[in-house]
């Protein structure tokens, strides 16, 4: 199962809420994801004229395709409830979250995206995180090590 995660949004956001949704592709761009050529790290969303847009997502050229190939960093439509798309809106415009990609996944055979509603980290809150990493990698050492 293909599934590809942006490990640099838990970094650099506090995720509040996960929304799923689907997102328009090409034909070309579903065989690219399904070779695993795509990338989400540096990709956001943002919403316009009441409909959420991905930007910058990177998916890469299908080498078996004729001219009739997709741009590998086009802006592309994400399917949502327009009840959803209001309360988003009121969330990014009010309270000054983001909107970041966590991950892009197979269901059945659609592709979603599961769309994060962020707010972005200080480096304070950067450095307890890689702390709180590296206290369960020490604790799960040393269970490995009691086992032995």
């Amino acid at each position: 199962m293909i599934e590809i995660k942006n490990k640099k949004a838990t970094f650099d956001y506090f995720i509040e809420e996960e929304i799923e949704c689907g997102i328009v592709l090409k034909g070309t761009e579903i065989k690219s994801i399904r070779n695993g050529l795509a990338n989400i790290k540096d990709c956001y969303a943002i919403i316009k004229d009441n409909e959420v847009f991905l930007l910058n997502m990177f998916i890469a050229k299908y080498e078996d395709a004729s001219i009739f190939n997709h741009d590998e960093r086009r802006t592309r439509k994400l399917l949502l409830n327009k009840n959803e798309i209001f309360k988003l809106k009121e969330k990014v415009e009010i309270k000054g979250y983001t909107l970041v990609p966590i991950k892009l996944y197979f269901k059945g055979n659609k592709v979603k995206i599961l769309l994060g509603l962020c707010k972005g980290k200080k480096n304070y809150d950067k450095r307890e995180s890689i702390k709180e990493k590296d206290i369960k990698r020490e604790i799960i050492r040393t269970i490995k090590d009691n086992n032995k």
